[in-house]
């Protein structure tokens, strides 16, 4: 494929179903340019970027490794203190997609000081390998401590690919989180449309009161509470590999890109119960020489946008922007391929895309892991340049105003 020096060509195409609409030419989706910012931070495999609720001024880099950095927002010579070092151990970070992958903060983190991080974990000598969700706590200066690290929750994860995720908290107060299949290829052991797995999913607990048993709570709306031999975390299913997911802050609507296999990379709006296809469907299409063409049935809901692999090959899901300063900005969903840098936005309204995908920006060379969300809805992207151990850096998104 050709590229130019910033954009590449690109068939992003609506799914049928979303594309019922479309909006006036009053509403084009303007470029998004990318300013490097802390660039006196060393950073290694940045992989996530998240504020601080209760701290305007601060923003936290977790890295791949097993670190999580703190950057001072305010002072542009910040070079960001270390606040979590897991990195010797419990995080195993042998193979690309394993890791430290995800942070959240507590809603109430000011009074509770609780953060809950998502991580790759092998025990020595045990096979298979596991997925772990965990707590840990800050001391008073903002500095985890190690030792206050407490599992929630774990999960045999039989490969060493497909890890998932990303953990957050929603408008209703509980904990989201998604995970991948297992690994390998084309879901050998069936986890995308088993309701017995956890992988495969986004998951919904209630981590602020534990019950039956264990260190968190099932919501009572949870969709499968009173299905036979369902786990009862589970809020989505049918996913492949979630690698990042995002709360709409104005409506409340949870997107996520979820990585393809063969053909093509998708975005999800994940709705309560919904079975989005993997593995009998990539995208809104059968998946290639494994589902039979009538399996892509009504059952399944239908991605609001995909793109082909001839157009990227893992997408990274964003953020819808609901920040003031860039008006012609507000309410377009913002994503990005991680391979080839491309940079993509969308507006969606009740569920229905009102102006189509289109390229908006990106950088060939830089390798977008993750988008973050200011606390006033400013948007950031971290990642590395120069290949996946390359130089670690963090942009500031800017547009039109």
């Amino acid at each position: 494929m050709k590229l130019t020096a910033l954009f590449v060509a690109s068939s992003i195409v609506v799914s049928s179903a979303a594309a019922q609409e479309v909006a006036p030419a009053s509403a084009a989706i303007p470029n998004v340019r990318m300013k490097r910012v802390y660039s006196k931070a060393l950073l290694k495999r940045p992989v996530q970027i998240v504020a601080r609720p209760d701290r305007n001024d601060r923003l936290y880099v977790v890295e791949q490794a097993g670190r999580v950095l703190e950057i001072d927002s305010a002072d542009t010579q910040s070079a960001g203190r270390l606040v979590l070092d897991l990195s010797k151990g419990p995080v195993y970070d042998k193979f690309n997609e394993q890791g430290l992958l995800s942070l959240a903060f507590h809603p109430k983190f000011a009074q509770n000081h609780f953060a809950y991080i998502w991580y790759t974990a092998k025990k020595q000598g045990e096979k298979p390998d596991r997925d772990v969700l965990a707590r840990v706590t800050a001391s008073e200066d903002g500095m985890f401590v190690a030792d206050s690290l407490t599992v929630l929750l774990e999960i045999a994860d039989p490969a060493w690919n497909h890890n998932g995720g990303t953990v957050l908290f929603g408008p209703d107060g509980f904990l989201y989180l998604s995970t991948g299949d297992g690994g390998a290829g084309n879901d050998p052991w069936g986890n995308g449309q088993s309701l017995k797995s956890l992988l495969a999913k986004v998951l919904r607990i209630d981590v602020d009161h534990p019950a039956d048993g264990k260190p968190y709570g099932i919501p009572a709306d949870n969709p499968f509470v009173a299905t036979p031999d369902a786990a009862k975390e589970i809020f989505a299913y049918g996913l492949r590999n979630v690698w990042r997911m995002s709360f709409d802050r104005k409506t409340g609507e949870l997107y996520a890109g979820d990585v393809g296999q063969d053909a093509y990379e998708e975005i999800d709006i994940v709705t309560k119960g919904g079975n989005f296809g993997w593995r009998p469907r990539e995208g809104s299409h059968p998946t290639e020489g494994v589902a039979d063409p009538s399996e892509a049935s009504a059952r399944f809901i239908e991605p609001i946008a995909e793109y082909h692999h001839k157009d990227g090959v893992s997408v990274t899901g964003g953020y819808v922007y609901r920040g003031t300063r860039f008006p012609l900005l507000e309410g377009v969903y913002l994503y990005a391929d991680y391979a080839y840098g491309t940079m993509w936005g969308m507006r969606v309204v009740d569920g229905k895309v009102v102006t189509a995908p289109r390229v908006v920006g990106g950088n060939r060379r830089f390798l977008p892991a993750s988008f973050g969300e200011a606390n006033d809805g400013g948007l950031f992207v971290c990642g590395t340049e120069g290949g996946a151990d390359g130089v670690g850096m963090i942009y500031q998104l800017t547009a039109e105003k």
